[in-house]
Parts: C-alpha cells; sequence; structure tokens
C-alpha cells in the first residue's frame, strides 16, 4: 500500500519562508566574509627617523661630516598606512624627496616634519636630501623603504 502525499499551497508558503530565514541568518553570520565590512580602517602606523651627522678630523687637521636619515633603512608592508616623522637634529635645512612616491619636504633644525602614504606598491624608494646630493656637499644623504 503507498501512501500519498498531499501538499497544500501554504505549506510550500511556509517551506518557503523557513527557508528563506535559514538563508538569511546563514548570510548573516558569514557576511565579513562574503562581503567586506566598512570595518574600521587599517591603522597608521609611525615611523620616526632623525636627520643626523657624522664629523670628525683627519690626521691633517681637515673637518669632515657628513650627513644621514637615521635609521637608514625602514620596512614596511605593502599596503600598510604610514606616517613618516622626521625630526631636524643636524643641519639647518634638508629638502627632500621619496622616488617614486611622489613626495617632497623639507626638514629643519629642531622641526618635525610629518609626511602621510599608504605603501601601496612593492620595491625600494629612495629618501634622497637634496642638499647633501653627494660628497662634494656632505652626502650622500640618502635612505631607503623597502616595501614588502
Amino acid at each position: 500500500m503507498s501512501q500519498v502525499w498531499i501538499v497544500k499551497r501554504k505549506h510550500l508558503y511556509l517551506a518557503a519562508v523557513i527557508l528563506l530565514l535559514l538563508l538569511s541568518g546563514v548570510l548573516y553570520m558569514n557576511r565579513g566574509k562574503i562581503v567586506p565590512t566598512l570595518a574600521e580602517p587599517t591603522p597608521e602606523r609611525t615611523i620616526h627617523m632623525v636627520v643626523g651627522e657624522f664629523k670628525s678630523t683627519t690626521k691633517d687637521g681637515k673637518t669632515i661630516e657628513v650627513y644621514r636619515w637615521d635609521p637608514g633603512t625602514v620596512v614596511i608592508q605593502k599596503g600598510e598606512r604610514i606616517k613618516l616623522s622626521i625630526y631636524g637634529v643636524n643641519g639647518e635645512s634638508h629638502p627632500f624627496l621619496i622616488e617614486g612616491l611622489n613626495i617632497s619636504g623639507e626638514v629643519k633644525k629642531g622641526k618635525e616634519t610629518i609626511v602621510h602614504f599608504t605603501a601601496d606598491q612593492e620595491g625600494t624608494y629612495r629618501i634622497i636630501c637634496m642638499t647633501h646630493a653627494d660628497m662634494a656637499h656632505n652626502g650622500p644623504m640618502i635612505g631607503y623603504l623597502v616595501v614588502d
């Protein structure tokens, strides 16, 4: 003897509503994985640098000096938001540019210069002081931002 199931329209509607509720719950629980949420942006990392000077006297009494960024190399993660804070300790003025990032500025003695950027592409970017570009001008004063 076989059984016959009679499905009424109201049963189909009830099943559809239950299925819709279950699916909505699953989507809600996985919303961060399916669609990125408008969460807090990635925090900005502050990197502190200073402008320093090395000075010495040769055996014949000549003073030699060179300027540098300290630290000379900074490693940054790709996509990281950066606040680069550079404090001028030695030298009156250090106009600079960061090659490949279209960033320029000037560090003055006793002042803090702040630059904000996001490291979007991997590579090594030079921070070049325009005043101390070569040995004839107490340089080269070049630092490196390495984006991994």
